[in-house]
């Protein structure tokens, strides 16, 4: 089935071979609904001045669910980027970990939108999104192996 061929790809990059995945300690799974879930345990390093999690860290989350719940949705191998993402940063979170939820409001034929929530551990609502991801049939997805590739 090439849902399944699809899904498997983009697990494969994201959770074997994506550098920033492997540096944050990030996973990626997927919902029977297709939503995809980054997760992510508490790292202090991940920490700004404060002793909260940056910012920086919500939106890439934010953005990994989003872009993940598009892509498995297009065929194999096609690349889907994102062209614009609004973020709401909701509330502070500390020594906890985090969990974005990504979904597609609206899929289409040549861009996606999508809506996205970040959790903490206590499964508070922490962070919200909504992005345009463009799908590129024209760009293939990198093959994801040993030389790199993927997301």
């Amino acid at each position: 089935m090439p849902r399944n061929r699809r899904r498997a790809e983009l697990l494969h990059a994201f959770n074997e071979v994506a550098p920033i995945a492997r540096t944050f300690g990030m996973t990626l799974a997927f919902t029977d609904d297709d939503r995809a879930v980054c997760a992510l345990p508490y790292n202090p390093n991940l920490d700004h001045a404060q002793g909260g999690v940056h910012g920086g860290i919500y939106a890439t989350l934010l953005d990994s669910a989003g872009w993940f719940a598009s892509a498995v949705t297009h065929p194999e191998g096609v690349w889907v980027t994102t062209a614009e993402m609004s973020i709401h940063f909701l509330r502070a979170s500390r020594t906890m970990g985090l969990r974005a939820e990504g979904r597609i409001l609206k899929r289409g034929r040549r861009q996606d939108v999508g809506e996205m929530f970040l959790y903490d551990d206590a499964d508070e609502l922490v962070g919200h999104a909504t992005g345009t991801f463009l799908v590129l049939p024209h760009v293939p997805m990198a093959q994801a192996g040993p030389e790199g590739g993927g997301r």
